[in-house]
């Protein structure tokens, strides 16, 4: 698999496509070339960084190639590359576009590649880490509604148990979705979400390691982090559950408001608390019959 950033170009017509390809590729791209919102949207996952796309389509327009594009991946750039103005397009508006880029100035071209190339390398540096299998992973999280699978009562009570045990401010079960953390059992606060950039434990996902975070404030990847102080998250502890194919689904973590160390001994008991709740997501996810 190519390094460099991949870009899906959409025209219709296939030697102007083909040039257009060309010219991104010569900016280094790895391009794609489709003719259509069919097979645009075909083609569509999580590794392309960039859509070029012409407004007029075979079977849609631009915005119709905006839309795929947002359903699928919200985070990929894309960028009108057409004759028409923004203020001539017949529906939508300029807003619903990341770049636009006028074929109607002298060497289009080569300005569409600097524009595509400068967007797709803003996106391959994510604003958090991302595990090398993140499409495999966000599979695995679809598959598990704690809300379904009845596990709610278990969960409150174990975060409950947790916060006890620790004698921490909060103790929580959440899941990692594409964009942001649901805590699907918190003791101690209110949490529902926290944007995937704002939580330690995209961090934890990434390592079957216990993460610990002693204080916050003198960690440089979370001390400028407005929400966790917020939260009044000074001091964290968690451990990555896993479904049984080793895919990081969430975590289970322990915070205080100050900053804290936890002995061997309490990692061990932490790490024993989440093993508990992978086994009860897999006992209760194979009685509704999902193997």
């Amino acid at each position: 698999m190519s390094d460099s950033p991949t870009v899906l170009c959409a025209q219709s017509d296939a030697d102007e496509r083909t040039e257009t390809a060309d010219a991104l590729g010569d900016a280094g791209l790895a391009v794609e070339e489709v003719g259509s919102v069919e097979t645009l949207t075909t083609a569509l996952d999580r590794s392309v960084d960039c859509v070029v796309t012409a407004f007029d389509l075979p079977d849609g327009d631009g915005f119709d190639v905006v839309d795929a594009v947002r359903s699928v991946n919200p985070a990929c750039v894309v960028i009108l590359y057409t004759e028409h103005a923004p203020s001539d397009l017949p529906r939508g508006g300029p807003e619903q576009v990341v770049e636009y880029v006028p074929r109607t100035v002298p060497e289009s071209r080569e300005r569409l590649a600097d524009v595509a190339a400068m967007a797709a390398a803003e996106v391959t540096q994510a604003a958090y880490p991302v595990p090398e299998t993140e499409s495999e992973r966000l599979s695995a999280v679809q598959r598990y509604d704690v809300d379904q699978l009845a596990a709610i009562d278990a969960f409150d009570r174990l975060t409950a148990l947790m916060a006890s045990h620790f004698d921490i401010d909060v103790a929580f079960v959440g899941l990692m979705d594409e964009h942001e953390e649901r805590f699907v059992a918190c003791e101690g606060a209110n949490w529902r979400t926290l944007a995937r950039e704002d939580t330690i434990c995209t961090h934890t996902i990434l390592s079957d390691e216990t993460m610990v975070v002693e204080d916050t404030h003198e960690d440089p990847r979370f001390a400028e982090v407005d929400a966790l102080k917020q939260l009044d998250i000074r001091s964290y502890a968690g451990v990555r559950i896993a479904d049984e194919e080793g895919n990081a689904i969430g975590a289970v973590c322990c915070t205080d408001g100050e900053p804290r160390r936890y002995a061997q001994t309490e990692l061990d008991d932490l790490q024993r608390f989440a093993d508990e709740v992978e086994e009860q997501l897999l006992f209760r996810r194979r009685l509704q019959g999902d193997p």
